[in-house]
């Protein structure tokens, strides 16, 4: 039970009379005799002891109409529907009527009424106590003086559609009743003077539970909106009850003879007056037996003050409509109660410290979030200000996400409460607000404190309650010495780089620092592989081999890391092994054994790969002691020079850095540079290296024997026996003349003439023989050219007989027809059609003579091919012949075109006429 006294009171609404609209300087009055009244729809209903209704307008225009002969004793105006319910006397006696006005509809300049009825339990005639309409205008209850209740079920608007039945009987009069609706169920509250009763529309047959054994006055009953749970509300002499359907519930001890209740918006409006309650007799008169001043108290139960307190005289009835009360009196005044606004009550609280009470106004007046932050850090610099810490940091939290996180900061990084302003930022970051700079601060306090628990619960709080930015909690735990919470941190949360700096340049832990590189997905293990290779290979060789070799071949995480959730194993992960040679460049060892893994898992691995494997191996081969150890690594070496991996520039720079004969020899002749070979044996005085180096090559690159001469020929020593077996293969495939052999022989002292006396011998020897060969035939074609030209000149001065008796081509003897030719051949006919290919040619003639033709067409073609010429020229051993060769085609002639004159024709043709087709007849 709530104690009235202890309720503080405050003016939150202001009193004044209302004026007359048209003259100013006067009261409104209200019309005579008015004994009813309620509001709604944007209108107060009016009624009078002569029957009449008005409808007063926000303007206060008054419009009156006759609803009754004798008087209005009861009015109900709906809040959903511009529906007016009215009870009434048209006849005397105890006749009370029950009529429906549509307020929005006219008949004859009147609301029009659209039923109407007689308010009578059984049989028996009885005053109207009481009135209540459902807002579905489905139900509609009327209480009695007797105590009996009628309940209108259906369209309450029309006869035809309703059904009227008896609800309650007693002895005790109806004092009030109140539908309460919520969902689907429907209930009616009743109360009387003795009792409270429940029904319970929505299920057959109604059910009735008795809620209390004690009622009150008539006009002291109302019902609390859907904020209070639509609770009913008794209002007693001693107290006021609050019920449920089921149940009673709180109950306040506010004193004094009831004479209203009401609620409206939040507020209980009661008009109290200190007298004894009524006695059944006087009941049914509502006007004041006293006319002592009464108090209007208006309550706010929620938040536990009384909002205003005024005092009236002779009230009629207190309405609430237009954002205000209107309370009308007896002396046909309207007086009203206007709500002072939100931010004008506040400022009242504040200015008596009552925050509390602010807050608590301020929500049940929804006001917006930023009205309450203002409100709350108001609250927080008054009890700063009185030096409670601890409550004003409470009510900076609640401001946050309002305001301004560095005004609270300034304000206890000042008075040095680092508990308090601990508790402010972990707040800020709950609500996941805070920035960088919060969460340095944040964990600056904890360290600051040695606060080790509470530091162990942020950063090890779950991942949905982490509101702040991890990277900087790590970054600001690591300078503060806090490693091993910076590592936790940074391992539950993924951030790997954190994590390995930590392990790696704080702790100095590289044993942990590769496992965990070991369990984190491909792309971050190789980006850390590369990062802090060479750190891990200083301290920890073998494990970094062993993890580079799997990374380089198909990595597959170790265990389960924070980093390899998702991974898809399917997918081949191979890092380019030839990026992580850097990591091993003072351990030659491990990289040494990293590359030939590499190798042998992948031959396909990069170039580097070979190459640096290559420098290894030649680097080993070089400072090797041992003879046999030092063999093996030279079949190494060559052996990974066969492999064709190697680049062959560097492969040749490597091995002539290190000397390693084998593989330049080899790298030379892979390349063919022949010459290289030569030189090089040259270089190191090898004689018969270089005499066996052209006996190799020497078919590729004929000047190499040349070359050989030109060296032996400038040493000074004796190489005679080696000059020898140049000459000899020179002499025998004819590759210098011999004047330059003299004269490159010439240089040398101790060449003497018996070196080349063999050679020379058999140079001349041999072009001797040439000569007289070539004499030779020069006589044959001369002789040959003689005969042939009397051939020709017998043809062109005698005739030629043909005495063959034998067809050439058949062998049998001629017979007529046959076909004879100048070069003595002759054919039968048939033979001649047969195989012959032209009729000017002979067929046995045919196929020399082509020959001869191709031959000079072939020298006509090449006369021109000077390239062609130069090509040969250069390639050739004996230059000389092809200079001769193509002296014979003409080539150095000079072209000179001889025609004919004119209609003459030549002894040749002539010939080829006359004698090259004849045929003999009998």
């Amino acid at each position: 039970m709530a104690a009235f006294l202890q309720w503080r009171k405050f003016v939150f609404f202001d009193k004044d009379t209302v004026k007359d609209p048209v003259d100013s300087g006067k009261d409104f009055v209200l019309p005579k005799g008015i004994s009813v009244c309620d509001s709604g729809r944007g209108h107060i209903v009016l009624g009078d002891m002569d029957g009449k209704i008005w409808l007063l307008t926000r303007s206060l225009q008054l419009t009156p109409f006759q609803a009754y002969k004798l008087r209005v004793t009861h009015l109900y105006q709906l809040k959903q529907h511009s529906i007016l319910v009215s009870v009434g006397q048209d006849e005397h006696g105890i006749n009370p009527v029950v009529k429906v006005w549509n307020l929005d509809k006219r008949d004859s300049g009147n609301p029009l009424c659209t039923r109407i009825f007689p308010a009578i339990p059984g049989n028996k005639p009885t005053e109207v106590s009481c009135l209540s309409v459902h807002e579905n205008l489905n139900f509609m209850a009327i209480g009695f003086t007797d105590g009996s209740i009628v309940l209108t079920k259906g369209d309450i608007t029309r006869d035809r559609h309703s059904k009227t039945v008896s609800l309650h009987e007693g002895s005790s009069p109806v004092t009030g009743l109140t539908f309460r609706q919520v969902a689907k169920v429907t209930h009616l509250f009743v109360a009387t003077l003795e009792k409270v009763h429940c029904y319970t529309l929505s299920v057959k047959d109604y059910p009735r539970l008795e809620l209390d054994s004690h009622g009150c006055a008539l006009q002291c009953s109302s019902l609390t909106d859907p904020s209070q749970d639509s609770q009913f509300i008794v209002a007693g002499d001693e107290c006021v009850f609050l019920y449920q359907p089921d149940e009673r519930g709180p109950c306040f001890a506010f004193d004094g003879h009831k004479l209203l209740a009401h609620w409206h918006r939040g507020y209980l409006l009661l008009l109290t007056q200190e007298r004894k309650s009524p006695s059944k007799e006087a009941f049914g008169s509502r006007e004041s037996t006293s006319s002592d001043k009464q108090l209007l108290t208006i309550y706010d139960l929620d938040n536990k003050f009384i909002a205003s307190s005024s005092w009236f005289e002779d009230v009629i009835d207190v309405v609430a409509e237009w954002g205000s009360f209107y309370i009308l009196t007896r002396d046909g005044k309207m007086l009203v109660l206007q709500e002072k606004d939100t931010q004008t009550k506040l400022e009242m609280l504040f200015k008596k410290n009552l925050f509390v009470m602010a807050i608590n106004l301020a929500k049940s007046q929804h006001l917006d979030s930023d009205g309450l932050s203002e409100i709350f850090r108001q609250y927080g610099d008054h009890l700063y200000l009185k030096g409670d810490h601890d409550g004003a940091i409470q009510q900076y939290i609640r401001t946050i996400g309002k305001l301004e996180p560095s005004y609270v900061i300034r304000k206890f990084l000042d008075a040095q409460r680092i508990h308090n302003l601990t508790a402010y930022l972990q707040a800020l970051h709950r609500q996941s607000l805070a920035n960088a700079d919060h969460t340095t601060l944040l964990l600056n306090c904890y360290t600051k404190l040695k606060d080790s628990s509470k530091l162990e619960e942020f950063i090890k709080s779950s991942e949905s309650e982490v509101h702040f930015d991890v990277e900087i909690a790590i970054k600001v735990l690591r300078q503060a010495g806090y490693h091993s919470h910076a590592v936790f941190l940074a391992e539950k949360h993924r951030h790997h780089e954190w994590y390995l700096k930590i392990q790696l340049e704080d702790l100095k832990n590289y044993q942990e620092g590769l496992r965990y590189i070991g369990r984190l997905p491909f792309d971050q293990a190789e980006s850390n592989m590369k990062r802090y290779g060479k750190t891990l290979m200083h301290h920890v060789p073998e494990g970094t081999t062993l993890l580079l070799k799997g990374l380089c071949t198909n990595y597959q995480p170790r265990g389960d890391s924070g980093g390899g959730e998702g991974l898809d194993r399917s997918r081949l992960n191979k890092a380019n092994s030839e990026e992580f040679i850097p990591i091993f460049a003072n351990n030659p060892r491990e990289l040494k054994a990293f590359l030939e893994h590499m190798i042998e898992v992948d031959p396909r691995s990069p170039q580097g790969v070979y190459d640096t494997l290559l420098e290894l191996r030649l680097q080993d081969w070089a400072h090797e002691q041992d003879p046999q150890r030092k063999k093996v690594l030279q079949g190494e070496a060559v052996s990974l020079l066969r492999s064709d991996n190697t680049v062959f520039d560097k492969a040749l720079v490597l091995c002539q850095m290190h000397n390693f004969k084998e593989g330049v020899l080899y790298l030379y002749e892979k390349g063919k540079l022949y010459q290289q070979i030569m030189h090089y044996h040259m270089q190191n005085e090898e004689y018969s290296k270089v005499v066996e180096a052209c006996q190799r090559f020497g078919e590729q690159e004929v000047c190499l024997w040349e070359q050989a001469l030109g060296y032996f020929s400038r040493k000074e020593e004796d190489c005679k026996a080696f000059i020898s077996e140049v000459l000899q293969h020179i002499d025998r495939n004819n590759l210098m003349p011999p004047l330059l052999v003299v004269q490159t022989l010439a240089h040398n002292s101790t060449a003497t003439l018996s070196v080349i006396k063999d050679y020379l011998i058999n140079k001349l020897q041999r072009e001797s023989q040439q000569i007289q060969d070539d004499e030779r035939k020069i006589q044959q074609y001369r002789e040959e050219t003689a005969h042939l030209r009397s051939e020709i000149q017998e043809l062109k001065t005698s005739a030629k007989i043909f005495q063959k008796t034998k067809c050439n081509m058949c062998n049998s003897p001629l017979e007529l027809p046959s076909v004879h030719f100048l070069c003595s051949h002759s054919f039968h006919q048939h033979c001649f059609d047969s195989y012959a290919e032209s009729e000017a040619e002979c067929p046995t003639c045919t196929p020399e003579n082509r020959k001869v033709m191709d031959m000079l067409r072939a020298q006509d073609q090449k006369r021109d091919l000077h390239d062609h010429f130069t090509r040969q020229l250069r390639s050739s051993n004996d230059g000389f012949s092809v200079v001769a060769d193509y002296f014979s085609r003409g080539v150095f002639n000079k072209l000179t075109l001889v025609t004919d004159p004119p209609g003459s024709k030549s002894l040749e043709v002539n010939l080829q006429r006359d004698l090259v087709h004849t045929k003999r007849t009998s």
